[in-house]
C-alpha cells in the first residue's frame, strides 16, 4: 500500500436510499456517483470529493442482504476539532438519528455512536488519528 491508496468500502443494503439520508444527510457526505441496473445491480457511492475513502452500497436484485450480524460494526471518523465534531453530532441529531450506546464501552468516551439502516454503526470520535 501507499500514500496513493484509496479505499472503497463496499456493502450489499436492501436500503439505498435509507442510507442515502443516512450518510448525506446526516453525516454530510455526498452523493459521488450512482448505478442502476448495473449486471443486476443497483449501487451509490458517498464520500467527500479529494479526500482518499469512500462508502459504496449496493443491492443485487431478487438477493437480500440482511442486516449487520453484529453491534460491533464500525466505522469510525476522527474529527479531532471539537466545534467540528460537536456540529457533526448536531447534524446527525437535526437528521434525526439517535445516539446509541456502543457495543465497545470504549467508543463512549470520546465518541458519538449512531446505527445506520442496516445495523451498522457510525462512531464519530472526537480525537485525532495518531498513527
Amino acid at each position: 500500500m501507499s500514500t496513493q491508496t484509496i479505499l472503497r468500502v463496499a456493502r450489499p443494503s436492501d436500503n439505498i436510499e435509507a442510507l442515502v439520508r443516512f450518510y448525506r444527510d446526516g453525516l454530510g457526505l455526498e452523493i459521488l456517483d450512482r448505478f442502476e441496473n448495473h449486471a443486476g445491480f443497483d449501487g451509490i457511492m458517498l464520500g467527500r470529493r479529494g479526500v482518499p475513502y469512500h462508502l459504496e452500497f449496493t443491492h443485487a436484485h431478487g438477493h437480500p442482504a440482511g442486516r449487520a450480524s453484529s453491534p460491533d460494526h464500525l466505522l469510525v471518523f476522527y474529527l479531532p476539532d471539537a466545534k467540528g465534531w460537536e456540529s457533526a453530532v448536531a447534524r446527525m441529531k437535526a437528521a434525526g438519528y439517535a445516539p446509541v450506546a456502543s457495543f465497545n464501552p470504549y467508543w463512549d468516551v470520546d465518541g458519538v455512536t449512531f446505527e445506520d439502516p442496516d445495523g451498522y454503526r457510525v462512531v464519530l470520535q472526537q480525537a485525532s488519528w495518531d498513527d
